[in-house]
């Protein structure tokens, strides 16, 4: 999946056990499992350009440094419970549940990044939803409570 350039880590994702897809209009791209996954299991290592500000399909490595990566990861779609977690160090995915044939590769945005390119409503359907998806040191947008008075009274902001 990752161009010959980024050499040929055996770690690196392959396009027989993932595809990019547009899930749908209103999620985009995201990056669908072809084959399983076990918990605790190394789903894949990660490559790209490092960068020094924040863009759509970044991931934060540490403050200031960021891994843009639009071939495998900047497709990673947020839950709130994801199915994998990004050790930014060691540029490795690590399944924290088992991963089936099929399945969507979720992270929680706010684990690697300080602030979001955007923040936005989520619709993730977990019990844990927050209801709002900002980076871990982000205060909310100003314009929060008007959006929050439209969405189902059981979605809490935590």
């Amino acid at each position: 999946m990752y161009p010959s350039y980024y050499g040929n880590n055996p770690l690196f994702p392959r396009k027989q056990d993932f595809e990019v897809i547009v899930k749908d209009e209103v999620v985009g791209m995201g990056v669908v499992c072809r084959r399983a996954f076990a918990k605790g299991e190394v789903v894949a290592a990660l490559a790209g350009e490092i960068i020094h500000d924040i863009r759509q399909h970044s991931l934060q490595v540490e403050p200031g440094i960021h891994l843009y990566d639009i071939h495998f990861s900047g497709y990673f779609l947020h839950s709130c419970t994801p199915n994998v977690e990004l050790d930014m160090k060691s540029m490795l995915v690590h399944a924290v549940r088992d991963i089936h044939p099929g399945d969507y590769l979720y992270m929680d945005y706010a684990q690697t990044e300080d602030v979001l390119y955007r923040q936005f409503p989520c619709s993730c359907g977990s019990e844990n939803c927050r209801g709002w998806i900002t980076g871990r040191k982000e205060q909310l947008v100003e314009c929060m409570p008007d959006i929050l008075a439209d969405l189902p009274a059981d979605k809490t902001i935590r």
